[in-house]
């Protein structure tokens, strides 16, 4: 009967649809991790810059395509914080409800965007700053 309770509140979440959000975060952390790898590996060895030469142009092209792999590492690693954080709040107790106002955080929002923090009045606020 908890379970009807749980799944009549569009707020609660079951341990079935918990299990598999907390299965796709950590599908996404091991591609990211892959990601993080690869690039920095192609940081490393010089792969994304393999083939130019030394004059302005591909000196030009050989520092964007530095930066750009060096975001990417970033970007990943970010997501893959984001991601053991949602998994840390599930495991928790605390998925789904907003970290600003305490109030649950729409199903809906966190079905499109799992690694949400706050509600949408609350990033909304955030935004406006």
């Amino acid at each position: 009967m908890a379970a009807v309770t749980q799944t009549a509140t569009p707020s609660m979440w079951s341990d079935e649809e918990l299990a598999e959000v907390r299965g796709r975060l950590q599908s996404e952390i091991d591609e990211l991790n892959a990601d993080i790898l690869r690039h920095e590996s192609e940081i490393a060895s010089g792969d994304v810059t393999q083939g130019a030469g030394d004059d302005q142009a591909d000196a030009g092209a050989k520092t964007y395509e530095r930066e750009r792999e060096i975001a990417l590492t970033l970007n990943a690693r970010d997501l893959v914080a984001q991601n053991e954080r949602a998994i840390a709040r599930i495991d928790a107790g605390t998925y789904g409800v907003c970290e600003s106002c305490h109030k649950p955080i729409g199903k809906e929002r966190l079905q499109a965007f799992p690694r949400a923090t706050l509600c949408v009045k609350c990033k909304q606020k955030e935004e406006r700053r």
